[in-house]
This record gives C-alpha cells, sequence and structure tokens, in this order.
C-alpha cells in the first residue's frame, strides 16, 4: 500500500473526528500525518491510539468498529529522528486498517 492509500484510509477512519481535508487531491498537501507531528497526533488521540516506544520500534494499538485490538509495530530507521518517522508512521497505519474495516 503506498503513502496515499494510507492516508486516504486513514482519512475514512478519521472523517468526522478530526479536521482533514474533505477532498482527496487535498489530503497530500494539507492533511498530511505521515510528514507532520501535529497531524499524526490529534490522529492518535481521536482515535484513542495507544502508542508504545521501545528500543528499536513503536507500537500503536488501537480497537476497531468491531472492537478488535489492531497493533501494528514499525521499526525506526537508522537516521535522525528515525523514532518520530516510525512513530508517525505506525500510527497513519494503525488508521488505515480501521478506515479499511469500514
Amino acid at each position: 500500500m503506498d503513502d496515499r492509500e494510507l492516508l486516504e484510509l486513514a482519512a475514512k477512519a478519521a472523517l468526522g473526528k478530526t479536521a482533514i481535508p474533505r477532498h482527496a487531491e487535498d489530503l497530500a498537501s494539507r492533511w498530511n500525518p505521515l510528514d507532520e507531528d501535529e497531524a499524526a497526533l490529534r490522529l492518535a488521540v481521536r482515535l484513542r491510539m495507544h502508542v508504545l516506544l521501545e528500543t528499536s520500534e513503536v507500537t500503536v494499538a488501537v480497537d476497531d468498529a468491531a472492537g478488535r485490538r489492531q497493533l501494528v509495530r514499525v521499526q525506526f530507521i537508522a537516521e535522525d529522528q528515525g523514532e518520530f518517522i516510525a512513530t508517525r508512521r505506525a500510527i497513519v497505519r494503525a488508521a488505515a486498517e480501521i478506515g479499511r474495516a469500514m
């Protein structure tokens, strides 16, 4: 799944729960929790995610619409601020799983 698909599914999960553009073409330019800490944090809070940072990975847990716990793990990448990049990606992937199940 590419980044655009991730953002579209995450937006589907968050729609009505956070301030995001309603047109798909605006997603990458105006709302991008893959790149923006603020957007990722708002997404995590609105969807009531649990974020756990470990030594080399981040785990995000969230309950889907049916009440099933979804776990997403992302390894840190070996670059400056890799833990932030991995955390944002894990949040978006978890939201996308909710969006896919809707």
